[in-house]
């Protein structure tokens, strides 16, 4: 079948309207799959609550979400490399198949042990689905004509990071805790069915044998990080000997694993793609777009909620005119992408405009209005928005095609990493600014109440004395200011990195077509 071998590419052909109909279900399927991907963490944390008050096991509630997010990270790398060689469509179904597994049986749980377990399930097959989409894109749009779908994904973060606690909470209030493991079917299997009826790539039989050392190295190395980053200033001190013993068992294996990537017949990661400066540029951008987007959406939420008195009930709704921003950007910097096939001023403006939105959150403090902080926020929209998709099409554009999965992969990869550096090291940061202001300005019972955490619910703030909620105000706006104001700092690396890349002309026709463009080559082998 030729139908997704071209994008809006003939139009003086006898069929376009079916190849675009072919490319847009196709499209349906990867978007409900990345829903999944993005929605799952968010409505489970609503749920969470409800969960341990049925299944008891509070001390091991922070395991739910990191075993989740272990298995992730460790296993998408290793997702991008099996699609590389053998085969995208199998290996993507089979991800989305080991997910919906692990959403089943989670939802099946009858202890916290299990519901870990199957997380963890669950976590190994979520590693697949977004390296999958991106790969799949990559492989039957050209770069060229791939910005006008950056709107369409921007559109489903900003609906999931909004919808996600909305979701949560009406499922579980409604149908119990367990459904919201149970909403991932129907919509996986309505993914499954369009991908296997209309999805048509080349199957692939690579004869090298996977780097099992190489994947076993990753893994652990992958592994010690996320595990320093989740439990430092939690769980452990930061110089406690387990955060060491961590910390030095990862360096250990991503030292070993990058020795191995030389000697190894069919590496896991092709050092060779970081030969190309544009994907190396990109995979720093990349890691800095997720170190600070994924903290503000962390701390913005509890400013609002804490200082400024917003509900927590639509906690998804105050990031608002972050994600609003982003995705009106997203949308116009594909559209000019796409007709110009120019890119360079997009990274160089994103993260101009992610370092002064930033800066402009770190000035709020106890009397900025809702109004004012939502101006900031959207300032770090309009930044975010000329990234996030920008990052993954131009390390897609500096590879061959036969290592599109790994280039996916890694630019995902290097994504979640800076996201769990970023919750990890603005978090340390906020909290240690928050029982520092609450010691100095509530006395002995500022500093007893934040003992615990610096995060306290709306519930905890109801209790607390006048004078001692007024302290935890003033605290939180220094815990801000300290976190956004790093973040910022940060995102200078983005920018200096954005000076550096290289405009290399995106490939497949735009649509004012030269000679040269008239005929590209198929995308894809039927």
């Amino acid at each position: 079948m030729a139908d997704t071998q071209t994008v809006e590419t003939e139009p003086d052909k006898k069929q376009p309207d079916k190849k675009q109909r072919s490319v847009r279900v196709v499209l349906l399927a990867l978007m409900i799959t990345m829903m999944l991907a993005m929605l799952d963490n968010m409505i489970v944390g609503t749920a969470m609550p409800t969960i341990v008050g049925e299944l008891g096991g509070l001390e091991h509630l922070s395991w739910v979400v990191t075993a989740y997010t272990l298995a992730t990270a460790a296993a998408t790398p290793l997702w991008g490399k099996l699609g590389d060689m053998y085969g995208r469509k199998g290996v993507f179904m089979s991800s989305i198949v080991l997910f919906l597994v692990g959403s089943a049986l989670s939802g099946m749980a009858q202890d916290m042990g299990q519901l870990i377990g199957f997380r963890a399930v669950q976590g190994l097959g979520a590693g697949g689905l977004m390296v999958g989409v991106m790969a799949i894109i990559g492989d039957l749009i050209p770069p060229r004509e791939r910005g006008k779908y950056q709107g369409m994904m921007a559109g489903v973060m900003a609906l999931a990071m909004i919808g996600g606690p909305l979701v949560g909470g009406t499922i579980t209030d409604n149908w119990g805790w367990r459904w919201s493991f149970y909403i991932n079917l129907p919509l996986g299997v309505v993914s499954l069915g369009l991908i296997s009826a209309v999805l048509h790539l080349p199957k692939k039989r690579a004869q090298a044998r996977i780097d099992y050392l190489g994947a076993a190295l990753l893994t652990v190395g992958i592994t010690s990080i996320v595990l320093v980053t989740t439990w430092g200033g939690t769980e452990y001190a930061w110089t406690s000997a387990r955060i060491m013993e961590l910390i030095g068992i990862g360096v250990a294996a991503l030292v070993g694993f990058v020795f191995w990537q030389t000697k190894a017949t069919e590496p896991v990661v092709p050092l060779h793609i970081f030969r190309s400066r544009n994907f190396t540029l990109m995979s720093i951008i990349g890691f800095v777009t997720g170190f600070v987007m994924f903290g503000a959406t962390l701390f913005l939420p509890l400013y609002q909620q804490s200082v400024q008195g917003a509900s927590a009930t639509n906690s998804g709704l105050l990031l608002l005119p972050m994600l609003g921003a982003m995705l009106v950007t997203s949308m116009v910097a594909g559209r000019i992408t796409t007709n110009s096939g120019r890119y360079y001023v997009f990274p160089v403006l994103g993260s101009a405009l992610m370092i002064v939105g930033l800066y402009l959150l770190s000035t709020m403090d106890t009397g900025t209005s809702r109004l004012t902080s939502g101006v900031f926020m959207a300032v770090v929209g309009l930044g975010m928005g000329c990234l996030m998709q920008i990052t993954m099409l131009v390390a897609q554009n500096s590879v061959e095609m036969k290592d599109m999965g790994v280039a996916s992969s890694s630019t995902t990869l290097f994504r979640t990493l800076g996201s769990s550096f970023g919750v990890a090291i603005m978090g340390a940061l906020f909290n240690h600014r928050v029982q520092d202001v609450m010691a100095e300005r509530g006395g002995a019972l500022g500093s007893k109440v934040t003992e615990q955490s610096a995060q306290l619910d709306a519930k905890s703030l109801e209790k607390l004395p006048a004078a001692v909620r007024e302290a935890y105000q003033v605290a939180v706006s220094a815990g801000t200011h300290s976190a956004f104001l790093l973040g910022a700092i940060v995102a200078v690396v983005a920018l200096v990195a954005a000076v550096f890349v290289k405009e290399v002309p995106l490939k497949g026709a735009g649509p004012q077509k030269s000679a040269d463009d008239a005929a590209p080559a198929p995308l894809v082998e039927v």
